[in-house]
């Protein structure tokens, strides 16, 4: 499966937006995607803007706006935490800064993951 190129304003946009953020930004397939705690709360994915949210915020933004989705990278796979957000969200500066704000709350009452060691580019033989 191919997929698409991130859209330069997009990834511009969530970047801006994160700046007041105390999180870290990493790179999954490509994609800018931002971490707190080193659990995943935001991030691109194609040309749609990813948020992982509570099931009590899920049902209440898939509830208010019909655009939204649950998150699908792959027809049949949906990341349960995660919805898809519509350029009518994340376009509306005080919108998309309100449910940015739910996720980073939520993430950061996630436990905390271990960091990952660096991957070794030395092959083993």
């Amino acid at each position: 499966m191919k997929w698409k190129k991130v859209p330069p304003e997009l990834s511009e946009l969530l970047e801006r937006t994160m700046l007041s953020f105390d999180c870290q930004k990493k790179f999954m397939f490509g994609a800018p995607t931002y971490f707190v705690n080193n659990n995943m709360f935001v991030g691109i994915h194609q040309d749609t803007i990813i948020l992982r949210l509570s099931e009590k915020d899920r049902e209440e933004i898939l509830s208010t706006n019909d655009e939204v989705t649950p998150f699908e990278p792959m027809e049949g796979r949906v990341m349960k935490e995660y919805i898809a957000l519509p350029e009518s969200v994340y376009g509306n500066p005080e919108d998309f800064r309100k449910w940015l704000n739910r996720s980073y709350r939520y993430a950061l009452s996630l436990k905390p993951k271990p960091a990952k060691p660096p991957k070794s580019s030395k092959k083993r033989a």
